[in-house]
């Protein structure tokens, strides 16, 4: 089963972290909903964070992950929220288990197909060479010749951890990401559809939801809101992560919407 962080009581309320994102990602956040009266999930997907790792990646087998864990911990309706990845991992499952989901709230991220775009980040992972590094400082440096977003680098190097006292390792499975670039991208399905109460949230900055996505939006999720964060990109739980707290709060707790 896939591994979880859980803070709080009260209503359950799951988040799925982004690609080669973990959970310690939505730590933070996750105690200040958590003091609002939600029992928080922070959910590693397979081949990220601490969960195990498998050669089988895509949303199907992802989608079974999340209902997996909800059964071993009997959840039986909850909210979710997903970021990018888990985004659409969020959508897939509210769509073929909209009983489970009492709201939906969607990050940055919109239904359609996305070409591979992770080429500079695969390639500067793929350039560490672990039998060699001996320090977190080498790793920094061989990664940062090839990213020069410093948020995008320390993103990435929150997935660096010992693997043994004199070794590193990524935490999540860089082979299985390897083997197919194109699963990330894939779009919902077109006759998926959920009628719950959905928020999409996009970055202000961001190109992932663009005006365009908005009528394939509303045709999967009818009862979908779209909202910007400001002063953020992709990364806008990071970014401004008072602005997406209030606004996924307001949400969650119909005190606006």
């Amino acid at each position: 089963m896939i591994y979880s962080k859980i803070e709080g009581s009260g209503k359950p309320f799951l988040i799925i972290h982004g690609f080669l994102g973990m959970s310690d990602n939505w730590k933070t956040l996750a105690i200040q909903f958590a003091a609002e009266g939600f029992e928080m999930h922070l959910l590693d997907m397979r081949n990220h964070g601490r969960s195990f790792h498998s050669d089988v990646f895509n949303y199907e087998v992802m989608v079974q992950d999340v209902l997996e864990y909800c059964q071993e911990n009997k959840l039986d309706e909850f909210i979710l929220l997903g970021h990018s990845m888990g985004g659409k991992v969020a959508m897939n499952f509210a769509c073929k288990y909209p009983l489970k989901v009492s709201k939906l709230i969607v990050a940055d991220i919109a239904p359609r197909a996305y070409a591979p775009h992770h080429q500079d980040v695969m390639e500067a992972l793929n350039a560490v060479d672990f039998s060699k590094v001996t320090s977190r400082k080498e790793i920094e440096e061989i990664m940062g010749s090839y990213i020069k977003d410093f948020g995008t680098l320390q993103f990435l190097m929150k997935n660096v951890h010992r693997v043994t006292p004199d070794s590193f390792g990524f935490r999540f499975n860089l082979e299985a990401f390897n083997n197919d670039d194109s699963v990330i991208g894939e779009a919902l399905s077109e006759e998926k559809r959920y009628l719950g109460k959905t928020l999409f949230l996009k970055g202000e900055r961001s190109k992932y939801i663009q005006k365009s996505d908005f009528v394939e939006i509303e045709k999967h999720f009818p009862n979908a809101i779209i909202e910007a964060v400001s002063n953020s990109g992709h990364w806008l739980h990071a970014e401004n992560p008072n602005e997406f707290f209030i606004k996924v709060n307001e949400f969650i707790c119909d005190k606006t919407y």
